[in-house]
């Protein structure tokens, strides 16, 4: 008998689908584990400066950190099997590899002290932000100052702004510790200035005085040049005038100080009756209550060319708040193609350029804490320079290539802020002027520029712990006299020149793809423009186009993918002028 069962067929000829998805990796990490304790199929061996090695996979290694992803596929290590990692503890690293390859670790307090660091070189960002969920949980008055300098090391901006507002929060009991004995003159002086100071009835007893005293006596034959420095942020006149006589007025210290005794005697002339008064009170920092909010970023740019080809000696800077530009202290004197560099948010150096004579050697410094800033000589650097870059990792000030006046160079340095020491590094493969440099996750990215027979679309990358440069992809155009910034963790190459003509176009890298790829252009062309980033913003500041000096300004959103001309023109239009972004300082009017 027939069978008359119809089996149903699809009214159309769709592929048929069918998807199994693994439930766990379990078995595979199993095996993988296995591998790595029997060194089997091992391609890696890292080896640290105490002699430690440790087995591995590239490729697990790649996938698990950006460190090593660019290690093993952009430098020369992806062709070598034995790898010294500088600057690293080996029972970090073991921790870390074993994190990989078990996908747990244990943070204790005895070993996050160089979790933290090494999780930060490596960029472990699970592991960086673990150590640092552990700290936040263990802050204590005990421990909230180191807490506080590891976390500015090592920039932990979540930690450093929880730790920082538990200092501010609990001053009286930090200061009873022997943490707060141990800090340095520059710590003290940031730790209390703050506006956002929490100190219990400041008007009755002031507890910034008495730890101010405390600290200088701990090392007194060190640290008592320093006292009249300190007492500038005291803020003694809005302590009772009972306080002043009973506690102040007799401190041998301030007594032996001539500047320390006029703050004593501008306290007390604070309290006496309006009729008394014989001079107005200056509205500075001893008079100054603390406001809780804190302070913004503005942009600051100096030097350059101008008009007619002035050499410029004047600075100005840019308040978006407020949307406008104003005069800053005028620079010693003119220099163009030198370049900024900041410091500490608020410590400004000028290094290097040209005048009109010859190019320059010499560092110019500006403290924009201070009440009345100015600039002054600092430390020179090895070798004089212009148009060359510069970077800052860490509070190192890193100087690459240039112009000696001479010669093109490949050759860079490095200064330690602390010691004020420079010495030279590796040089680039490549001598280039007109370059820009950008620090990105720690390594610097020298861009573009020229090696005096040709302009250039090279890039290489610096990474300080191996001390080596090595070529990374090349850019789409050649562009000298560019700019450069980074913003979001990705690298942006901005304007420039290629010999021919000045460039509107912007390309951007971004590490975890290794190329470049081309972004909406600039309103206007610019060679040798500011750039900074402020904010979400990456602003390109004057600049020239080929024909005239600009005064304009414009930002890139890459939210938005678009760039916005700001409507505030600066006073001067300037090109090689440096531009850096930093607090605002007290004493710039910002209304």
């Amino acid at each position: 008998m027939q069978n008359t069962k119809q089996i149903s067929e699809p009214s159309q000829c769709d592929q048929a689908k069918y998807e199994y998805k693994k439930t766990s990796y379990t078995e595979i990490y199993k095996v993988l584990q296995t591998l790595r304790q029997d060194e089997v199929l091992c391609d890696i061996k890292l080896e640290t400066d105490d002699g430690g090695v440790i087995f591995g996979h590239k490729v697990v290694l790649a996938s698990a950190s950006p460190y090593f992803l660019a290690m093993f596929t952009n430098f020369l290590e992806k062709d070598q099997d034995l790898v010294a990692i500088r600057q690293l503890d080996s029972s970090a690293l073991h921790l870390l590899i074993d994190f990989i390859y078990f996908g747990k670790i244990s943070i204790t307090e005895t070993n996050v002290q160089i979790l933290l660091p090494a999780s930060n070189l490596l960029q472990f960002q699970e592991v960086k932000n673990a150590c640092c969920d552990f700290l936040e949980a263990q802050l204590c008055p005990t421990n909230v100052i180191g807490i506080i300098a590891l976390a500015d090391l090592h920039s932990c901006t979540k930690l450093l702004a929880s730790s920082e507002l538990y200092f501010q929060q609990h001053f009286s009991d930090v200061i009873e510790g022997e943490e707060f004995l141990g800090l340095s003159s520059e710590q003290v002086v940031k730790l209390i200035s703050s506006d956002e100071l929490i100190a219990p009835s400041e008007e009755k007893v002031c507890k910034v005085f008495e730890s101010v005293i405390r600290w200088v006596k701990h090392d007194l034959d060190s640290r008592k040049q320093i006292l009249p420095q300190l007492m500038e942020h005291v803020r003694l006149p809005l302590t009772s005038k009972d306080y002043i006589l009973k506690n102040v007025v007799d401190e041998p210290l301030l007594n032996n100080c001539f500047k320390c005794k006029y703050y004593v005697y501008e306290a007390l002339h604070f309290h006496l009756p309006k009729s008394e008064e014989l001079i107005t009170t200056p509205h500075n920092i001893p008079t100054k209550r603390r406001q809780p909010g804190g302070t913004h970023k503005i942009i600051l740019v100096g030097g350059g060319r101008g008009i007619n080809n002035k050499i410029l000696d004047s600075t100005e800077w840019y308040d978006p708040k407020i949307n406008q530009w104003q005069t800053g202290p005028k620079m010693i004197a003119p220099r163009y193609a030198g370049v900024l560099a900041v410091v500490n948010d608020n410590f400004v150096l000028c290094l290097g350029g040209r005048n009109s004579e010859s190019t320059l050697q010499s560092v110019d410094g500006i403290d924009l804490y201070s009440d009345s800033p100015h600039w002054r000589p600092t430390y020179d650097m090895l070798i004089k320079r212009w148009a060359f870059a510069v970077g800052v990792i860490n509070n190192y000030i890193y100087v690459v290539g240039g112009h000696d006046g001479n010669s093109f160079l490949d050759n860079a340095e490095v200064c330690n802020c602390r010691t004020r020491e420079w010495h030279t590094i590796s040089n680039m493969s490549t001598k280039r002027a007109g370059h820009g440099l950008g620090v990105l996750n720690n390594l610097l990215y020298a861009v573009g520029g020229n090696d005096s027979e040709q302009r250039l679309s090279s890039v290489e990358c610096y990474h300080p712990s191996l001390n080596k440069w090595t070529p990374i992809a090349d850019m789409c155009v050649r562009r000298s006299a560019v700019g450069v910034g980074v913003l979001d963790n990705v690298l942006y190459a901005v304007g420039g020149w290629d010999g021919y003509q000045v460039w509107s176009s912007v390309e951007a890298y971004s590490p975890s793809t290794g190329v470049w790829t081309t972004i909406p252009e600039m309103h206007l062309c610019r060679s040798d423009p500011g750039v900074a980033v402020l904010g979400d913003l990456l602003y390109v500041i004057g600049g020239h186009d080929g024909v005239s000096f600009l005064d304009s300004v414009e930002s890139y959103n890459p939210k938005t993918n678009k760039w916005t001309m700001i409507t505030a023109t600066m006073n001067v239009a300037r090109s090689f002028a440096g531009a850096v972004a930093i607090d605002v300082p007290r004493y710039f009017k910002t209304c």
